[in-house]
């Protein structure tokens, strides 16, 4: 693949001090960077604005409802691009690290690229016990179930658009992830995970940052895991 069209979507919750570092420090060869505010009250909005963004709303909270918004605005446009890359807004990931993210679809053709949190480039409490538990679950599950050698549902990734459009996603919260990656296993994509550096984010986290929101999440991911384990 030369030359690659690559848009990013950015799911975004009250991101206001962290949304603009996330966007500064994505490669210049991203053609749009797109933040989907996620019923923001606060400045995340203007922020991603003032730092080049296409910023889009939905108001309907969820991080796949962010996702599909993000994909609906792709969807309409003239030029399509070759990849879409998603990102956290809380600048837990490392944006530069896109280029190590793209290069298997670019240089090796591959379909779908997942970064890896691995402990040893993860800084000390950017996950939580509940998150690395349920990561660790979630993939060994996977593997029992489907032969896959998923380690981690980590949210910076990389994917054809062509593919991504032939998965059909369709969750609307916490399940974007593993579905994606559990179509993927069943579509037979080609994948690769990619070992990437994971920081404390800015701010408090929606999921993890409660006890709700990490038990909804994990509710979700096993129920897309046993759902397709049964199909």
């Amino acid at each position: 693949m030369k030359d690659p069209r690559i848009k990013v979507i950015i799911p975004a919750f009250n991101e206001e001090d962290s949304i603009g570092l996330v966007i500064q420090d994505i490669p210049d060869l991203v053609e749009e960077v797109i933040v989907v505010s996620n019923n923001s009250t606060d400045q995340t909005e203007e922020n991603a604005r003032k730092a080049g963004a296409t910023v889009l709303t939905e108001s309907r909270k969820g991080y796949g409802y962010a996702c599909l918004k993000g994909m609906e605005y792709v969807a309409v446009q003239t030029a399509k691009p070759d990849i879409i890359v998603f990102l956290d807004g809380d600048y837990s990931d490392y944006p530069e690290q896109l280029l190590k993210i793209i290069h298997p679809i670019v240089k090796d053709d591959l379909d779908l690229v997942i970064g890896a949190r691995v402990d040893r480039l993860r800084e000390e409490g950017s996950m939580t016990y509940p998150q690395i538990f349920g990561n660790w679950l979630a993939t060994h599950l996977m593997s029992l179930f489907f032969g896959a050698k998923f380690t981690d549902l980590g949210p910076f990734r990389a994917i054809k658009y062509d593919k991504l459009l032939k998965l059909q996603m369709e969750d609307k919260t916490y399940g974007w992830t593993v579905e994606m990656q559990l179509k993927a296993i069943k579509q037979k994509l080609s994948y690769v995970e990619v070992p990437v550096n994971y920081r404390n984010r800015i701010g408090v986290s929606k999921v993890s940052g409660t006890i709700k929101g990490a038990v909804m999440a994990g509710v979700k991911i096993l129920g897309w895991i046993f759902k397709y384990s049964f199909k």
